[in-house]
């Protein structure tokens, strides 16, 4: 990606969540597909995200023209505070105590947004098929801890990514079970939201939901195992998935996860109209694709009554490039006004 004729311009992305930190440069003649260095970091081991950028820069000592920083929670006036870490942003102090000329923050989710132009065939992962309108709007819904949301709209030449907290909306069962579902979270939580069960955190939620109800599954599964486990995860999708030994209560809860997830990519595709295509991110996607293809999700997210038949024409992908935030984030960053001043300026 080069802007006219000026020299190479050198932009940092970050994907910032509350457990890891990843972070990479790119080279504006060089492009977004090949990152000049990438590491991760523990963020709970550092004390903010100025800490961790130090420590990189001390590692890879080149100018860095801009940031571009997606981060797990809403952005406001500049201004962002990562859920599940005691981390506070402002982009103007971030690029004072940095020396770089700007900084940008964005949600999480609007960075992977920002990424789905430029994936390749490679990069997804065709769950259901579909007729995708030129220029349609597209949705990204992304289940990974918690539950984010974003959409683009093209603007007559180019995609614009724009952030949503939909996750946060509230819940709406489609079947006895999801509706009971819904009564004995109401007993627990002020506000049952999709997040609550359509994430790692609403696995683990549907997960003691069936098993307060009495259904059996492996001894591993059992409720002080899990309970003892940083995160639950991770085993009840594995057992869940295991061909050998599989656990019945397992596979119950990812059947429902999946069939809710269905319906919610169903939902966030009406409510965008997002005839271009619906996209699904974050870290549990790509772990669960057997149970994506086995009809289920396809049947949530087209049973939407009047709305059906067009449901039935757009497509959905997960997305399964490993660094899609971070390329998000360094486009936001190389293609936002201030970049190219930048770039005008180091090119003089």
């Amino acid at each position: 990606m080069v802007y006219g004729n000026e020299k190479d311009i050198i932009v940092l992305a970050g994907d910032i969540g509350g457990t890891k930190t990843g972070l990479a440069l790119y080279s504006s003649q060089k492009g977004l597909r090949s990152p000049l260095a990438k590491e991760n970091f523990p963020s709970k081991e550092y004390t903010g995200l100025e800490d961790i950028v130090k420590k990189f820069m001390s590692r890879h000592t080149m100018q860095i023209d801009r940031a571009g920083f997606g981060v797990a929670g809403p952005v406001v006036n500049g201004q962002a505070e990562i859920t599940n870490l005691p981390w506070v942003m402002d982009e103007t102090i971030l690029a004072q105590r940095l020396d770089f000329k700007s900084v940008c923050l964005l949600n999480d989710v609007t960075a992977f947004a920002n990424a789905v132009p430029f994936l390749e065939e490679n990069d997804l992962h065709l769950i259901k098929k579909g007729d995708p309108a030129p220029g349609g709007a597209m949705a990204v819904v992304a289940p990974g801890t918690g539950l984010g949301e974003a959409y683009l709209v093209w603007d007559g030449s180019v995609y614009r990514a724009f952030p949503s907290e939909g996750g946060h909306a509230d819940f709406a069962p489609t079947n006895p079970m999801e509706a009971d579902l819904l009564d004995s979270l109401i007993t627990r939580f002020d506000h049952v939201s999709y997040e609550r069960v359509c994430s790692g955190i609403g696995m683990a939620n549907i997960h003691a939901y069936f098993q307060k109800a009495g259904h059996d599954g492996n001894p591993c599964c059992s409720a002080e195992r899990l309970s003892a486990a940083e995160d639950p995860v991770p085993h009840i999708i594995r057992s869940a998935l295991d061909s050998k030994q599989p656990c019945s209560l397992c596979r119950k809860t990812l059947a429902a996860f999946v069939s809710i997830l269905g319906a919610e990519a169903g939902n966030m595709a009406l409510k965008t109209m997002a005839t271009g295509g619906v996209y699904l991110g974050g870290g549990i996607p790509p772990r669960i694709l057997p149970a994506l293809e086995n009809g289920v999700f396809v049947t949530s997210f087209i049973r939407k009554g009047r709305m059906s038949a067009l449901m039935k024409k757009i497509p959905v992908y997960v997305i399964v490039h490993p660094d899609a935030a971070l390329l998000g984030a360094a486009h936001h960053a190389m293609t936002t006004k201030a970049f190219r001043n930048a770039a005008e300026e180091k090119g003089k």
